[in-house]
């Protein structure tokens, strides 16, 4: 795998908590139904809303990937999320094995975890979905495309019901897209409505391979489904990632961002993100690190954190391994070390 390569896959991996693959129960259905978000994000009876200041929560901005939202989805996203955030938090709960199973697999095929979304707005994932076009199961194949990926369907066994086997076989058609365009935004316009249709969307463009630049040439149900994607992932992430935005944006997104090190340190090293007024000088005494190199795998750490309440932290894999196992107890000393000083401050 090449430098480019390498760094793309740590970007797209978050490590920490192994998932819980015990569970392989089936899954029930989800209603989705409009929520009672306020303009600002927060819930009309939000008890916890005097709290931002330490703990912030947001739907848009920049996020600790630096992604941001296209313009040409914004209102898209945000009426999605307003009609759909109180059915997809509730899927947060009865869903997490099996997508934890999806992100599990996906990484195994080296792919972002995060196109187990995908399979949230195919199926909804729900194991025996049937669309009308035919397509079954939670990641919504289509007979010909199961066989050639590795899936049996004969007699009375079908194997796109089977959650593990048809997500390793999504993994194998998307890793087969994203070879021929370079670019999520259009391997999840081709997984919706095939190869042939991205290709024609392309050529009536002149040749654009910018998924906004050819959105409007492609069938309106996949242009909505690629915004449905990117929605979904702003209400079960919070933020934006590298597969919400076209090849363009994410060089400028890993160009832009992200700590300056070298390619041995990154392979050395493992990211984790991080939610809560986290305290640097609490983190280096757990991992008994110095300050000089943390802030070379986390510039502006305290900046960040103080102003969105998240970071993608980066640490060598064994002081990683540390502040997971301790970073309640670090979150806590650190809420009480900002306490003391905000006291301080106003007496």
């Amino acid at each position: 795998m090449s430098v480019a390569g390498f760094f793309l896959v740590q970007v797209a991996r978050a490590a920490g908590i192994q998932p819980d693959m015990s569970s392989q129960a089936v899954l029930s259905d989800t209603t989705v139904n409009k929520d009672s978000l306020q303009q600002d994000g927060t819930s009309k009876n939000d008890p916890k809303k005097d709290f931002k200041n330490l703990f912030t929560t947001a739907v848009f901005g920049d996020g600790v990937t630096g992604a941001k939202l296209n313009p040409m989805a914004i209102s898209f996203v945000q009426n999605y999320i307003k009609k759909n955030k109180t059915g997809f938090e509730n899927m947060k709960g009865w869903a997490k094995p099996k997508l934890d199973m999806m992100d599990e697999i996906l990484t195994q095929h080296g792919l972002p975890g995060e196109l187990k979304y995908l399979a949230v707005i195919e199926s909804g994932l729900k194991y025996n979905m049937i669309s009308r076009s035919g397509a079954v199961g939670p990641w919504a194949f289509m007979p010909a495309a199961a066989q050639e990926y590795g899936l049996r369907i004969n007699g009375g066994k079908d194997e796109r019901l089977d959650y593990i086997k048809s997500t390793h076989a999504a993994a194998r058609l998307l890793t087969d897209f994203y070879a021929q365009y370079g670019d999520w935004l259009l391997v999840i316009a081709a997984y919706n409505s095939g190869p042939g249709n991205v290709q024609k969307a392309i050529r009536k463009s002149g040749g654009s391979k910018d998924f906004w630049a050819i959105q409007n040439y492609l069938p309106n149900e996949t242009m909505n489904h690629v915004k449905k994607f990117i929605g979904v992932h702003y209400i079960f992430e919070g933020e934006g990632g590298i597969t919400t935005v076209t090849k363009s944006e994410l060089k400028d997104l890993v160009l832009n961002s992200g700590p300056n090190l070298k390619e041995e340190e990154l392979k050395t090293s493992t990211s984790y993100k991080v939610k809560g007024r986290f305290n640097s000088a609490i983190i280096l005494k757990y991992i008994e690190m110095d300050m000089a190199a943390f802030s070379r795998y986390n510039p502006s750490f305290d900046n960040e954190i103080a102003l969105n309440g998240k970071y993608d932290l980066r640490l060598p894999t064994q002081k990683m391994n540390i502040f997971v196992a301790n970073r309640y107890q670090i979150l806590d000393e650190s809420i009480t070390e900002l306490l003391k000083s905000t006291n301080s401050k106003t007496r």
